[in-house]
């Protein structure tokens, strides 16, 4: 008699290092975007580079989101994903920080519906996965997002309530995440491979002239007050800019993020390197750089620190370390509760709450 054959296990999903690599490098700008803040109120060469940070660091997390995310009808497991990795740690980190300005400031303003500081990526990203199935059954996707986030800008309506004016600025960058890897456009074009070296000096020469003209026009940068419509926030009206071209500010915004972030992209290692491991972990210290840093904001330590050419570069290492430091083993299993809580009392089926902070951290990147 013949014994069956055993059957050939599944095989493994191998992490790709190229895209940790890149996560780890996004939210080290975004540390080094909010630390830099309060010194661009003495420096020019500050606030240029602030500018450039936030020209593309959000876009650039949103694409990355919608990389990774899928079209496919929602089953119970990925809804469930929603309320625990993103609802879940928004409404424990919201209760966190009202308690946490209560004790400060002796003052609080309990509203879920208007995010606290950095949690409304949270609620954003909750968002763009809930649409992007229904945007997936559309002809030209990226079209119509592009379209939805430029027209959102006239609409005095939408505002910061529930992120949905982020959402929607955002979302052309978060289908077009997802539009790259559901047309397998970063393998067919072998994004991936060795760059030449023409092109990371073509890269590097991208982001040295951004931050040229963002340093030579930095008054008139202020003036149109191009940093709060790179925040993807506020109708153009509430911009100084109710007319009709401004739809096409929007626009240029768009397209610039898009080639500041390619440009980064291209210089991001594809090798493994000993920060792509703490790349996985990325939701640790974008939620919890906030509380490393708000001291330091508050108190006003970082105002008129001089020789500001000192200072920008020790702000950028201190950035990194901060980063390195919450993504590190010790913080994730202290702060996991909060983080990626596991929550199988909430939800009626409980082996869909039960054990998803764990998973999520290890599931590999395609």
């Amino acid at each position: 008699m013949t014994t069956p054959a055993a059957p050939t296990p599944a095989p493994t999903k191998q992490r790709v290092p190229f895209w940790d690599n890149a996560r780890f490098a996004a939210i080290v700008l975004v540390v080094f975007g909010h630390a830099l803040q309060r010194l661009t109120y003495d420096s020019d060469a500050a606030e240029a580079l602030y500018l450039l940070v936030y020209a593309f660091h959000m876009p650039l997390f949103a694409l990355v989101s919608g990389y990774f995310s899928s079209s496919a009808e929602p089953t119970r497991a990925r809804m469930a994903r929603v309320i625990t990795d993103l609802i879940a740690p928004y409404v424990i980190f919201e209760a966190i920080w009202t308690l946490t300005q209560f004790l400060v400031t002796g003052r609080t303003n309990l509203d879920p519906a208007q995010p606290a500081w950095t949690l409304w990526f949270l609620l954003a990203l909750a968002l763009f996965r809930l649409v992007l199935p229904f945007l997936a059954l559309l002809r030209g996707p990226i079209w119509w997002s592009l379209g939805i986030s430029i027209v959102a800008g006239y609409l005095p309506s939408i505002d910061s309530t529930f992120s949905i004016s982020r959402f929607l600025g955002l979302l052309p960058f978060f289908t077009m995440g997802w539009w790259l890897r559901d047309r397998d456009v970063v393998a067919r074009l072998g994004l991936l491979e060795r760059r030449p070296a023409w092109l990371r000096t073509l890269a590097v020469a991208v982001l040295v002239a951004a931050g040229a003209v963002a340093f030579a026009l930095v008054d008139v940068w202020s003036d149109v007050r191009l940093g709060t419509w790179f925040f993807f926030v506020d109708a153009y009206a509430d911009l100084d800019a109710p007319h009709w071209w401004a739809g096409g500010v929007r626009l240029a915004i768009i397209v610039s993020a898009l080639v500041l972030m390619s440009a980064f992209l291209v210089l991001v290692p594809r090798r493994k390197t000993p920060w792509s491991d703490l790349g996985k972990y990325t939701m640790y210290v974008y939620l919890l750089h906030t509380f490393v840093l708000y001291p330091f904001r508050q108190s006003g330590v970082l105002r008129g620190l001089e020789p500001v050419w000192l200072w920008i570069p020790l702000v950028a290492v201190a950035s990194v370390a901060i980063a390195a430091t919450l993504a590190s083993r010790p913080v994730r299993r202290l702060t996991r509760p909060f983080v990626e809580p596991r929550m199988p009392w909430l939800l009626r089926d409980p082996a869909l709450g039960a054990g998803r902070g764990a998973a999520a951290s290890a599931r590999p990147s395609r």
